[in-house]
C-alpha cells in the first residue's frame, strides 16, 4: 500500500511540475506589465513596471527571504548595488513572501532595493518564474533585464546565487563600453 502511494506520488508530482511551470520570457519580448506593492526599508508603495520607463531593470525572481541561497543572491546585489545605481539600472527583487518577510529580510541583511510582493503568484507566472519548486511552492531563480522601453535584454534562466549580480554588472558593462567606442567621433 505504501509503495502504492509512493508511486502515485511520484507521478503525481512529474506530471504536476510538467504543467505547473510557466513558459519564461524570451529576449526581444516585451516584459508583462504588473501591478504589485514593493517593500523599500519599512515602507510599502503601489508599483507597475511601467512606472520603470526610460530606466534599465533588473528583475530577479527567488525562492523563498531568509534561506541561504536567496540570501548570498539579495546580498550579491546588495554588494554591487552601487554600481548599479551608478549605471542608472533598477533592481527589483521578487518572491511570494509577505510584506512582513521582506521588510525582515531587508533590515537583517541591510537590502538597499525594492522586494516586489506576488502573494498570488501572477507575476511570477507572467514571468516563466512560478513553481520552480513544484513540491514547495517555491519559484524558480530567474532574471530579466530589461531596457528602458520594456523589452527583454537578456534571460538568466540558471545562476550563481553568489555570483549572479557581478556577471549582470560585466555584460552591462561591457555593453556600455561597446556602445560607448561605437559612437561616432566629433568633428
Amino acid at each position: 500500500m505504501k509503495l502504492a502511494l509512493l508511486a502515485v506520488g511520484v507521478i503525481a508530482g512529474t506530471f504536476w511540475s510538467r504543467i505547473a511551470r510557466s513558459e519564461m520570457l524570451k529576449e526581444g519580448q516585451i516584459a508583462p506589465d504588473f501591478s504589485t506593492e514593493m517593500v523599500v526599508g519599512d515602507q510599502i508603495k503601489a508599483v507597475k513596471l511601467s512606472d520603470f520607463r526610460g530606466k534599465q531593470l533588473v528583475l530577479y525572481f527567488y525562492p523563498k527571504d531568509n534561506t541561504p541561497g536567496c540570501t548570498k543572491e539579495a546580498c550579491s546585489f546588495r554588494d554591487g548595488f552601487s554600481r548599479f545605481e551608478k549605471a542608472g539600472i533598477v533592481v527589483l527583487g521578487c518572491s511570494i513572501d509577505t510584506s512582513d518577510s521582506h521588510r525582515a529580510f531587508i533590515k537583517k541583511y541591510g537590502i538597499p532595493f525594492p522586494l516586489l510582493l506576488d502573494h498570488d503568484k501572477s507575476i511570477a507566472r507572467a514571468y516563466g518564474a512560478a513553481n520552480g519548486i513544484p513540491i514547495l511552492g517555491f519559484d524558480r531563480r530567474i532574471t530579466y533585464l530589461i531596457d528602458g522601453s520594456g523589452k527583454i535584454m537578456k534571460v538568466y534562466p540558471s545562476v550563481d546565487p553568489s555570483t549572479h549580480a557581478g556577471e549582470i554588472l560585466q555584460v552591462l558593462e561591457k555593453s556600455a563600453s561597446g556602445s560607448a567606442s561605437a559612437k561616432p567621433a566629433a568633428n
